[in-house]
């Protein structure tokens, strides 16, 4: 990037500013190397002075903006067909010229989502070797880096640029992204721009803009709280710990007296004051909300300090009650915990502490060291907390659903990704979108089913492109395998991406189930997945109509005779054995079993029991199913579940 300011000299002096000191023109998401998007008109913009004329040449195309009061500017340039000649930018207004080059004209995709999407190159299978071949000129790539602000924001970070993509670019760079655009590139012929904007552990309901949620109903208060949040923190987090409490009080009614002095916890078992709650027995995969408490013995003297409560970090939401008196919440797994003790809470004698901690996935509870966690007094002294909790488990996160995230939390929160780190490149030029996420919301299915339609819908008019092609990656297996049918939350979430793809024409399903591992949340096979999205895009983007891009999905299922039979999109093949596993019949009482299945094209017949009154039909409905069943391009089945 070059960026100068044309100065003016006096008669006896030159006023000399640096190249550093002048504001940039452009919007930070146009930097040398850049690749704008082909075949549709150029949107470019930036800010300059209050109601400046900006003038703009893309190597010999002339054109104009007028800047508006705040100084904000934007136009339009004509359309060009791809190119791999370099192409330069150079915008001026008054005394101020920035210049930008070595820009090609191709092809643009957006790729997000959470730690899989995130996933590095160096880190994938044979990830050296691949980023040891990764230089190509006409691939070019950006990576946001990770910001949250309860606030959109016009800006990336200042390290945030294009870069051509070498060794040194692409070994940090999505995986699964550069796989998919290197795929394009060959299959196109044209040169390709990725952006990555990814951040591990992300919900969905953080990547969709503010005013995608409230079209889409059901997150009005929490929106709220965040805008209180952007104004006044205290006056955020106090509403924030408001909502948290009403929902604790409807989802456990029986722990309203756990936090109180008098209670009785004699009977209640202990735990280390300073492990995750994993390693204690029975609690090994355990989500949900468990109460800690413990005792601090004070003298009259240390009672009447100001006094603060540090209990270190608590995975992942805590409210911590001192005497019965709520002292403060707060969520972050990392983030450590030190509250204000109100005057007059602390009392000579025997005090209580108790937390109640919500852990939503992963490790759970108040870990640390047990030495820093105690109150800290006035004078300057500690009085530790102890070894260990007695504690309580109330309520499995299965069974409650997900507490009310606090908003403005990167990751956990309402719209603060979209802002920080989608909102910036908007309405840049892209030709579609690569998304790969869910793990973090697999525990609220029938919500991703109003949320996923809502955030491609978002994308689609923040870039405006409303017919772009949204690729999106079905969950890989994770968890457990089982030998008989039952709940599966990753299988509920996979069916709701399917149904989400099968609605919109210009959607693709690009499964990883069959590359997933029962221990690894984060399967490293990110080549295949890189060439099935890339396959879905020459499919929806590049008219290849000829390319069946998924496995099959089904069509119908209904009741012939003894048997059910389900027909797919595709015929279908089974390896290793005669016949397809994981098919399941299920009856009105969501009581299911496994049957026998035979393949004939793309027909599946299933053998009904007799007597059995089966109402759907389920495939693959486990975390982590197995699969045999594939189509004719070597793409797995995607797992489902279709009434009858």
């Amino acid at each position: 990037m070059r960026l100068t300011r044309h100065l003016l000299a006096g008669a006896a002096t030159l006023a000399v500013v640096s190249p550093a000191a002048a504001a940039p023109l452009l919007a930070s998401v146009f930097t040398d190397h850049a690749v704008l998007q082909r075949d549709q008109p150029i949107r470019i913009w930036g800010v300059a002075a209050p109601n400046a004329v900006v003038a703009l040449d893309l190597s010999g195309e002339q054109g104009l903006a007028t800047a508006d009061a705040k100084g904000r500017w934007a136009a339009l340039l004509n359309a060009r067909p791809a190119t791999g000649e370099p192409l330069a930018l150079t915008v001026t207004a008054g005394a101020e010229t920035q210049t930008i080059s070595d820009l090609l004209v191709g092809d643009v995709w957006l790729c997000s989502g959470q730690s899989n999407m995130e996933y590095p190159l160096r880190r994938a299978l044979n990830g050296e070797a691949e980023a040891a071949g990764a230089t190509d000129p006409h691939i070019r790539l950006l990576q946001t880096g990770r910001t949250s602000l309860p606030n959109p924001t016009d800006k990336l970070p200042a390290q945030a640029a294009w870069k051509v993509s070498t060794y040194e670019s692409a070994n940090n760079f999505s995986a699964a992204c550069y796989f998919m655009g290197r795929d394009i590139r060959k299959a196109a012929g044209v040169p390709v721009g990725l952006i990555d904007a990814t951040w591990g552990g992300s919900i969905i309901q953080d990547w969709i803009s503010g005013r995608g949620l409230r079209s889409l109903g059901g997150y009005e208060e929490g929106l709220s709280v965040l805008a209180d949040y952007a104004q006044d923190r205290a006056r955020g987090m106090a509403r924030w710990g408001a909502m948290l409490d009403r929902w604790a009080a409807r989802v456990e009614p029986h722990a309203a007296g756990w936090a109180k002095p008098d209670f009785d916890d004699r009977a209640w078992a202990t735990m280390p004051a300073e492990q995750f709650w994993e390693t204690n027995p029975g609690l090994e995969t355990f989500d949900g909300t468990i109460w800690l408490r413990a005792e601090i013995t004070l003298t009259k003297a240390q009672a009447g300090q100001a006094a603060t409560l540090v209990l270190g970090p608590v995975d992942d939401i805590d409210t911590s009650f001192v005497n019965g008196r709520q002292v403060g919440s707060q969520e972050g797994w990392d983030f450590k915990r030190a509250y204000a003790v109100p005057a007059g809470t602390l009392k000579a004698g025997r005090n209580v502490i108790a937390v109640r901690a919500i852990d939503v996935g992963g490790g759970g509870g108040a870990w640390g060291p047990a030495k820093d966690k105690g109150l800290k007094l006035a004078d300057g002294s500690f009085v530790p907390l102890g070894a260990s909790w007695r504690y309580k488990v109330s309520t499995k996160l299965s069974d409650t659903g997900l507490p009310p995230h606090a908003p403005w939390l990167g990751t956990s929160g309402l719209s603060t990704l979209h802002n920080g780190m989608i909102a910036p490149l908007a309405p840049y030029g892209v030709k579609g979108f690569a998304w790969y996420q869910g793990e973090a919301n697999v525990t609220e299915a029938k919500e991703y089913e109003r949320l996923m339609p809502a955030l491609i819908a978002d994308w689609r008019r923040a870039f405006d492109v409303p017919e772009a092609p949204f690729l999106m990656v079905q969950l890989a297996a994770f968890g457990p395998q089982v030998d008989k049918p039952g709940v599966s939350r990753w299988a509920e979430l996979r069916d709701v991406q399917r149904r989400t793809v099968a609605a919109d024409p210009n959607t693709g399903l690009a499964s990883a189930v069959d590359l997933g591992s029962p221990y690894d949340i984060h399967p490293a096979d990110k080549l295949q997945v890189g060439l099935r999205l890339g396959g879905l895009a020459r499919k929806l983007a590049y008219g290849d109509a000829s390319r069946n891009a998924s496995g099959p999905a089904p069509v119908s299922a209904v009741r012939e005779g003894a048997e059910v039979v389900v027909t797919l999109d595709q015929p279908a093949v089974v390896y290793g054995s005669g016949r397809p596993a994981g098919f399941e019949l299920c009856d009105a009482a969501e009581s299911c079993r496994f049957v026998d299945a035979t393949v004939d094209g793309a027909k599946v017949r299933l053998a009904v029991p007799a007597g059995y009154a089966a109402v759907k039909v389920r495939f693959a409905w486990a975390d982590s199913p197995v699969l045999n069943l594939y189509g004719q391009n070597r793409l797995p089945a995607t797992p489902f579940q279709i009434p009858l």
